[in-house]
């Protein structure tokens, strides 16, 4: 099922497997749609599964009346996905503080082929 709250991530698809403080997980079906010229998976859609991810751990951890934003994020792609293909994101935290959180995500294939690595920093919006 994909997760309502965030419109754009199910408009992409992305399913929410999981999600915990220390740790998040979803997943997406590589749809043409979503894809380049080559039929792979788009490097933006990797970046908006990761930072819907990433967010939903910075959400989980803050401190109520607080609210988060993506302050900053960077990707290494290292995989292709191809159409009909599933891609699995583990967002974990590598620092949770008062005024922002860092989250690393490994997106993956179903054979378990590290496609890309993102690390983002979600800043802590305090009301």
């Amino acid at each position: 099922m994909a997760d309502t709250s965030m419109p754009f991530a199910a408009l992409l698809g992305v399913e929410i497997v999981s999600q915990e403080k220390a740790r998040v997980v979803g997943r997406l079906v590589v749809r043409e749609d979503l894809c380049t010229a080559g039929g792979i998976l788009h490097g933006g859609a990797y970046m908006a599964l990761a930072d819907t991810l990433g967010a939903i751990g910075g959400f989980l951890n803050l401190v109520e009346g607080a609210r988060t934003t993506t302050l900053e994020s960077k990707t290494n792609f290292l995989g292709s996905a191809k159409v009909g293909t599933t891609v699995t994101g583990e967002a974990t935290p590598l620092h949770i503080g008062r005024r922002s959180s860092v989250w690393q995500t490994r997106v993956t294939s179903a054979e378990g082929k590290l496609l890309a690595l993102v690390t983002q920093t979600q800043m802590t919006i305090l009301d």
